[in-house]
């Protein structure tokens, strides 16, 4: 078979999840309502964070780099998507493509890392209260943040590169995005040991911090049982319930499409999680981990209180 040129002059055809579907603008209307919801919802957690000095503490320092990540993650990926439906246009330039699997890759995996930060942050306050402003003092958090993005973009810089120099023979990508699994299917040359590569990485990138949620976690829950007041207990466990659900959503999406071997999913299955974790999740996190927060809530109507007057 012949190999097809992948030059900066070439193109990729991202068939997506909208034209698979059997009633795309339902989808595509569905799609777009979590995109605002996402847009709205992130950017508002960011303007309260940003503007009430009374939140600028280590927890919600680690919340407003969350909501960065998502919508910016979510924005890779959407417009591109809802414009393709709209223009009837699916290409994508070969540094297009590039560009997009290396931003949600440091995206994805940013946000991967801080995710477990995030757990040893509600550890601390938790578990070890009067030590948390030590331990988590703003050069710590700062610290952690940058940790999250460098690493995240040297590992998705890496994967880039590597995926994009193998000579591809088809130039139909069945899948939402550009990402490393669907791309090394159009591959002419042998990709088994980039493979396990990128199975390494994945066991590297999510289960490592997944161990370290779980055991963290399993420390909270230890410590909030012996807690004597009620609503100490209560207040503990809805904070760490909300963390636990944006957790389960973001590691069990991702570790099915870079942990589990590829003959275990079809490329459907892919299109499905793919929207999960670049769509859905993005909307959702700060409705189940902020926005019903008492104190974002209050600093949301002093700031949007400020901006009307």
């Amino acid at each position: 078979m012949e190999h097809w040129n992948s030059t900066l002059g070439s193109g990729f055809i991202l068939m997506g999840i909208l034209n698979d579907s059997l009633s795309p603008e339902l989808i595509c209307a569905t799609i777009t309502v979590l995109y605002m919801l996402a847009l709205t919802s992130n950017g508002l957690l960011l303007l309260a964070i940003t503007m009430d000095a009374r939140l600028h503490v280590p927890m919600y320092l680690l919340l407003g780099q969350l909501s960065l990540m998502d919508l910016l993650f979510t924005s890779v990926v959407t417009p591109k998507a809802f414009m393709d439906f709209l223009l009837r246009e699916n290409t994508i330039s070969f540094g297009g493509c590039a560009l997009q699997m290396f931003l949600a890759l440091t995206l994805g995996g940013a946000e991967d890392l801080l995710l477990a930060f995030m757990a040893y942050d509600r550890y601390v306050a938790i578990c070890h209260p009067l030590n948390y402003m030590v331990l988590m003092r703003p050069r710590v958090c700062w610290l952690m943040v940058a940790t999250s993005w460098v690493l995240a973009s040297l590992s998705a810089l890496g994967h880039t590169l590597y995926t994009m120099h193998f000579p591809f023979c088809m130039s139909q990508i069945s899948h939402l995005l550009c990402e490393i699994p669907p791309l090394l299917k159009l591959a002419c040359a042998d990709t088994s040991r980039y493979e396990l590569m990128v199975y390494v990485t994945g066991v590297t990138f999510l289960l490592l911090p997944l161990s370290a949620i779980v055991s963290s976690y399993t420390l909270i829950l230890l410590t909030v049982l012996h807690m004597p007041s009620n609503e100490g207990r209560q207040k503990a466990l809805v904070t760490c319930s909300s963390h636990l659900t944006v957790v389960g959503m973001f590691y069990g999406a991702a570790t099915f499409m870079y942990v589990l071997p590829s003959s275990l999913h079809s490329p459907k299955q892919d299109n499905i999680i793919s929207v999960f974790y670049t769509i859905v999740t993005p909307a959702l996190n700060p409705l189940i981990y902020s926005l019903r927060n008492k104190e974002v809530m209050g600093a949301l109507r002093r700031v949007l209180g400020k901006c009307i007057l």
